[in-house]
């Protein structure tokens, strides 16, 4: 029995590791977090297994199944649509769960979207803080707050639609001139990295509308 944690490339296909190949192909059972999304990968490296649907909206009613069929000696791989399994994906209920039970979790190294964005930037990486995507409501404004006070870099996810008005905000409380960047579409054919001022890349982005998966660096406080 054990649960492998498997990275799956974030666009490009080939940021897939040869062991993550071995180990899909080897298990018992996969979930995915969208069967459609990860059955394109798997039908790229030929993979041919059972997929179970495993995502925010059913992950705590299937739990005690898979703990169940993992007690039973069953191996299986969850695969998130983009990166790392828990990395605001889903994972970390799982394996609180199989941590608890001692069945064994193995995540293997691979794909993330925040890593490359951040050395990519050119703002300092040796010192940095992880807020995924920043509350919609309740709690924004504390965590814009936060942001404006910290020293270290700060990464956040963002959507499209969502990245004008993000970027608006982070000007009203970390200041216009605050060093940012903002990454799309890494690894696939129009990436694109800005750097510059929040109020240079806001300009920006009001003129040419974003598109795809988008990681936002903002300098800390000076």
């Amino acid at each position: 029995m054990r649960l492998y944690l498997i990275p799956s490339p974030i666009g490009n296909l080939g940021d897939i590791t040869y062991r993550a190949v071995e180990v899909l192909k080897s298990v018992d059972g996969i979930l995915c977090e969208d069967t459609r999304t990860s059955g394109i990968l798997l039908k790229h490296y030929q993979i041919q297994k059972s997929l179970t649907p495993y995502h925010q909206h059913n992950e705590h009613k299937i739990l005690p199944h898979l703990i169940a069929q993992l007690h039973s000696g069953k191996t299986y791989a969850l695969l998130t649509d983009a990166g790392t399994p828990g990395i605001s994906d889903p994972g970390f209920l799982l394996v609180r769960e199989c941590m608890r039970e001692q069945i064994p979790v193995e995540c293997l190294p691979g794909a993330t979207a925040f890593v490359p964005a951040l050395v990519q930037s050119g703002i300092p990486s040796n010192r940095f803080v992880f807020e995924g995507f920043l509350p919609v409501k309740k709690g924004r404004q504390t965590a814009l707050k936060i942001i404006a006070s910290e020293e270290r870099t700060t990464i956040l996810y963002e959507s499209p639609h969502r990245l004008v008005k993000t970027l608006s905000e982070l000007i009203a409380y970390c200041g216009a001139e605050r060093e940012a960047a903002v990454c799309r579409e890494l690894t696939k054919m129009f990436e694109e990295t800005k750097t510059g001022s929040l109020l240079s890349l806001q300009a920006h982005f009001e003129k040419a509308t974003p598109k795809g998966e988008i990681v936002i660096i903002v300098s800390g406080k000076v």
